[in-house]
């Protein structure tokens, strides 16, 4: 399956930044957001925002790890009444900054870095992945139809497994203990794009890697809805699962991201 590059990702926090905006002219932002039920539309937006200037600070002030303190603090439920002539320019204000940020230094350079990954490589995928998601939460709040570009939406898939999936086995680690064990194979399988990986959760850590092999299950479906399933966004029921469909469940509740 294809990767996104550096340059790309930092394009897309802009494009996907630009198309929720787009998503909300006329709209009522005070709604509750469905997939995100402590937080309204105006409320998620803030949250986004937020997340592209935390980023953007830690990039610029070349820090040398990630500082989770600043984004823990950045609290969104004060936050109602805004219009979308108010959220939108200060949505995307913070877009073009962070991605003016990471195009100004290395992608590999060992700034902001997370469990030893050079930040910046790192962030431009997380707040391009960060903020599709959101954009499917604001949108489907919204009433509004949602489009994915399928390599994005493909790269999605694959940040999860090797973001999402071990950050949850680092924080939970009690609850996802009880995935790991002989056997314990994922195959998610996109069926309009090349875009197939094997989670292997046999050893204390999940193991990702490419290709088409038998598993303990396997899900196939489009890969925008892949993306969607592995971020909870949507039930599994209508997409094709072969084998233990209870592992699947057990995994992407324990994924909570």
């Amino acid at each position: 399956m294809g990767k996104l590059s550096y340059e790309r990702h930092c394009a897309e926090i802009i494009n996907q930044t630009d198309l929720l905006v787009s998503a909300l002219d006329g709209a009522d932002l005070g709604v509750q957001v469905p997939s995100c039920p402590d937080w309204t539309v105006n409320q998620l937006l803030r949250h986004v925002g937020h997340a592209h200037r935390w980023t953007d600070e830690m990039i610029r002030e070349k820090l040398p790890e990630v500082d989770f303190s600043r984004s823990m603090s950045l609290d969104v439920t004060a936050y109602a009444g805004e219009t979308a002539a108010e959220l939108g320019p200060w949505l995307s204000e913070g877009a073009a900054s962070l991605a003016s940020a990471l195009q100004a230094v290395e992608p590999d350079e060992m700034i902001a870095t997370l469990g030893g990954h050079p930040g910046p490589r790192l962030w431009s995928r997380r707040m391009m992945q960060e903020t599709v998601i959101h954009r499917w939460d604001a949108v489907n709040a919204l009433g509004v139809p949602f489009e994915l570009d399928p390599a994005v939406a493909a790269d999605n898939v694959a940040e999860w497994t090797r973001f999402a999936l071990p950050f949850a086995f680092l924080r939970r680690p009690a609850e996802t203990a009880a995935l790991v064990g002989p056997g314990n194979t994922v195959h998610l399988h996109a069926t309009d794009f090349d875009c197939e990986l094997v989670i292997d959760l046999t050893g204390p850590m999940p193991a990702v890697r490419e290709g088409h092999e038998k598993a303990a299950v396997a899900v196939r479906g489009p890969v925008v809805e892949l993306v969607l399933t592995v971020y909870r966004r949507r039930p599994v029921e209508g997409l094709e699962v072969f084998g233990d469909h209870d592992r699947l469940d057990r995994l992407l509740a324990s994924v909570r991201f």
